[in-house]
């Protein structure tokens, strides 16, 4: 491990860092290099749409410009080297920021962003998924873009011109490293999702690598590394059934795995010639691998593999590190490429108004940073003071009322200060609105929120596509001690930290521990605690009348979870079905919802 002092790098600190006009600019920190090898990577996965950077949050503030000059400085030392630099991105490019979601249609703006980053391997996420028009164009749009770099070894599309079912994209692809000559047949997988729309069809992993096409390409020989990218948690049962069918086939050749959708940064071990890297979310991170001792050389009888070594690296998405990992600065740093790609990001920004301001919050709220119920919770700020607020529908408004939201809904914190139309995006990007069941017995609807939070596992047997990880954020799926706070814990792992030795003060951040160690993180920052949410909060109006217990209630919810809410009470002794729901409040979206809350009750200067 190396860690560089900070007066080795305090000639950046003197210039403007982030290309967005509006970003802060990232705090000095101790450093990591990153560990060149024969084969390195770029990973970037769950970016939802923040293609801008963090603009609160000073340590994820370079945006999709600045990533593009990145990849490119680095790709010009790998040639000098003679290694190979390969970039990926495993898929939830949409729907999470106002860069995507405020345009209409969506993506009209993020499309043409994304495509000037040179990607060596891209596949799908669950979010480009879940609606018709968002699949419609990843086959119409991103996969053209990418050509041939665009994998989809298990989805399909019914083709917007021809009703035929056909992949989305190519199944898998082989090629050679252009400096080291290594062959590499890669993969792109989507794991078991079944919320897609009715125009995609996921195939199960399990059935895909039973097929030919699947077995015939890790039965060939000619391969100095299996490439499997995928929208896969890294440590899910999918990612265990490829590698034990590639262990099968070939019992020592490297394979090198990419994950994502948990949001989180974590680096598993298959065994000694495996590995998987997941790079976090939100444009937060950037993920690095380094592969040597692979096979090499343009002659048959030289590629011999020796010793094989990983390693890996989080950096933290500023130009602090960026410059860093570059031994460049502001001058140096910047491509054309780069440049005109964070030109376009503002005037992108611009057009949509993302900056106009609804209100100024007066406090920072968190998902997960702060424990529930508290004053600093997000959820307990939706409970105590936007449901009761919002959803009332005047038409039934004298009538005792429960409100149900899942904790899924709300995506991200808020900050102190300004309140933007890209936050209402950042915070709840989600078009769901509200469902209700009316005059629904008290003794039912009163035990209606401790089904959904603590029977997960016996609604999951009831129908088994209604798993209880679906309410939650995807950073809470992951196993954890059943304390209600971990104190110095990776944000959004389950293992404890403990902080790295460094004289000075750290910026609180990423201290990640994982199958490799606790050095992972290029920044080191002192520790996070995470806390776990329930899967549902609620909002109770009207619980008494004249002083008197009331007998029935409106059930209202968010339209997301109405399959768990009419189980639960299923469960319960009701008997209710879908045909039973309304549209309340005429369907007005959720987003929306919570930006006028903060227009009527956040007035002020920031």
């Amino acid at each position: 491990m190396i860690v560089r002092s900070l007066s080795t790098l305090v000639t950046c600190a003197v210039v403007a860092f982030a290309a967005q006009p509006s970003a802060p600019s990232p705090y000095s920190a101790p450093l990591r290099d990153l560990p060149w090898g024969q084969l390195n990577f770029l990973h970037t996965t769950d970016t939802h749409g923040w293609h801008a950077g963090h603009l609160q949050e000073p340590s994820f503030s370079a945006d999709w410009g600045d990533y593009i000059s990145f990849a490119e400085r680095l790709r010009e030392r790998a040639d000098a080297e003679g290694v190979d630099l390969l970039l990926i991105d495993t898929g939830d490019r949409i729907e999470g920021n106002g860069l995507y979601d405020a345009s209409d249609p969506k993506g009209i703006y993020t499309s043409d962003i994304f495509r000037e980053q040179d990607i060596d391997v891209i596949c799908s996420g669950n979010h480009e998924l879940y609606k018709q028009n968002s699949s419609n164009n990843e086959y119409l749009g991103t996969v053209p873009n990418f050509k041939g770099n665009y994998l989809a070894s298990n989805i399909d599309i019914h083709d917007p011109k021809s009703g035929e079912r056909v992949p989305l994209a190519r199944r898998y692809r082989k090629f050679t490293t252009k400096n080291q000559g290594i062959r590499i047949v890669a993969f792109g997988f989507l794991y078991d999702f079944t919320g897609n729309a009715n125009n995609t069809v996921v195939q199960p992993v399990e059935e895909t690598i039973q097929k030919k096409w699947f077995q015939d390409a890790i039965h060939d020989r000619h391969v100095d590394l299996f490439l499997v990218t995928g929208h896969v948690d890294v440590r899910s049962e999918e990612y265990r059934e490829i590698f034990r069918a590639i262990r099968e086939a070939q019992w020592d050749t490297t394979i090198q795995f990419f994950g994502g959708h948990t949001h989180i940064r974590d680096y598993k071990k298959f065994d000694s010639n495996a590995f998987a890297l997941e790079s976090g979310r939100y444009m937060e991170t950037v993920g690095f691998q380094s592969i040597s001792g692979l096979p090499a050389g343009p002659q048959e009888e030289s590629r011999q593999r020796i010793s094989t070594t990983f390693s890996r690296r989080y950096i933290d998405n500023n130009l602090f590190s960026f410059y860093h990992h570059t031994s460049l600065n502001s001058s140096t740093f910047p491509t054309a490429r780069g440049r005109n790609v964070s030109t376009l990001i503002s005037s992108s920004r611009k057009a949509l108004n993302l900056d106009s301001q609804f209100g100024c919050a007066p406090i920072d709220l968190w998902t997960n940073r702060a424990p529930y119920p508290s004053n600093s919770s997000i959820f307990s700020w939706l409970q105590q003071l936007v449901l009761p607020d919002m959803v009332i529908d005047p038409q039934r408004a004298s009538k005792s009322r429960i409100v149900i939201a899942n904790t899924g809904a709300m995506r991200f914190d808020i900050f102190k200060g300004p309140f933007t139309k890209d936050t209402t995006f950042s915070v709840s990007p989600f078009t769901s609105g509200f469902r209700y069941i009316k005059d629904v017995p008290y003794g039912l609807a009163d035990r209606l929120l401790e089904v959904l939070n603590n029977e997960g596992q016996i609604l999951e047997r009831l129908a088994p596509e209604l798993q209880p990880w679906m309410l939650v954020s995807p950073e809470q799926t992951r196993p954890r001690a059943d304390s209600p706070e971990l104190p110095a814990i990776n944000d959004y792992n389950s293992d404890y930290q403990t902080v790295l030795s460094h004289k000075g003060k750290l910026t609180p951040g990423y201290t990640t521990k994982d199958d490799d160690g606790e050095d992972g993180d290029d920044t080191i920052h002192s520790p996070i605690s995470f806390f776990k949410v329930p899967n549902c909060v609620e909002a109770r109006s009207g619980m008494t009348v004249d002083d008197k217990p009331i007998e029935k209630v409106d059930v209202i919810y968010l339209e997301f979870i109405q399959s768990w809410v009419v189980l639960a009470l299923k469960f319960l002794g009701g008997e209710y079905e879908n045909a039973d729901t309304e549209a309340y409040l005429d369907g007005v979206d959720f987003t929306t919802m919570i930006s006028q809350w903060v227009k009527e009750n956040w007035q002020g200067d920031c």
